[in-house]
């Protein structure tokens, strides 16, 4: 099995082209290629399947490395749209997800965006558990409390802080992922408002644990502080591992910016591939 090594600023993935009809990777295999130490290692495998509709350029799949299934992933999207553009010589796609279709296309300087659809802004749409005020959440652990929670196809939690860097993320991150409110887990975002147009932020993916970007996060993070007040519509958002551009358009989609790299290819083999 042929796969290829991506990232978006160090948010990296497995891409497996299946398209030709070869099987997915169930749970375990998924986890065996996406371990670090015995397999490829990745935050995400990203399964490009044959599209289900016309105008669709394919369908994609995205699996944690504890091998769970994510209905979204906007870097990974990210980087199969360029690897689709650059094949199709196209310069915008539309793509299949669990969450809904994106569309994705080429921005200036070597760029790519991918349109991650409306904010979920509803408490059932999230999901959470319960009927609540999503700007400021009842939930708390240590330094963190209040909240906003927002839906970007996945769960998100974002926390906002004097320094995210004061914050120990590897111990908070996985009791906050499995918090009863959110019945489907969630991803945790911590994140410092440097001004109007910035913002740094920190991320734990729910399944993946702490990683060096994430697009969705991103997203989530911009409409909550925009949300409270904290925020432009449109800002820099600064990871650990670089930044994105997020804008949340008056139409309620959210853009997601910024560049893509090719790490190696590879072929699975022994153990990983079985």
């Amino acid at each position: 099995m042929q796969f290829t090594k991506m990232h978006g600023i160090g948010n990296d993935f497995v891409v497996m082209d299946l398209r030709d009809g070869a099987p997915a990777p169930d749970r375990e295999r998924a986890r065996a290629i996406a371990d670090r130490r015995r397999g490829v290692g990745c935050d995400q495998l990203v399964l490009i399947e044959p599209a289900g509709a016309n105008g669709v350029a394919a369908r994609l799949r995205f699996l944690n490395p504890d091998g769970s299934e994510s209905a979204a992933c906007g870097n990974g999207a990210r980087c199969v749209a360029a690897r689709l553009m650059q094949e199709s010589g196209r310069d915008r796609l539309t793509l299949e997800t669990p969450g809904g279709r994106l569309e994705a296309m080429a921005a200036e300087g070597g760029l790519y965006s991918v349109d991650m659809g409306p904010a979920r802004l509803d408490w059932r749409d999230i999901p959470l558990a319960h009927a609540t005020d999503t700007v400021r959440l009842d939930v708390a652990l240590g330094p963190l409390e209040d909240p906003v929670a927002v839906g970007m196809g996945n769960p998100h939690c974002v926390f906002f802080v004097d320094d995210a860097e004061d914050i120990e993320l590897a111990a908070l991150g996985p009791q906050l992922e499995h918090h009863p409110l959110f019945p489907e887990r969630t991803n945790v975002e911590i994140a410092t408002v440097v001004d109007p147009g910035r913002i740094r932020v920190r991320v734990w993916e729910r399944g993946a644990g702490i990683t060096l970007a994430c697009g969705s996060g991103a997203c989530a993070t911009l409409v909550a502080a925009h949300r409270r007040g904290l925020a432009a519509r449109r800002a820099e958002l600064m990871m650990d591992g670089g930044s994105l551009t997020i804008e949340w358009r008056d139409d309620n989609h959210v853009l997601l910016t910024g560049p893509v790299a090719v790490s190696f290819t590879g072929t699975l083999e022994g153990d990983v591939a079985a």
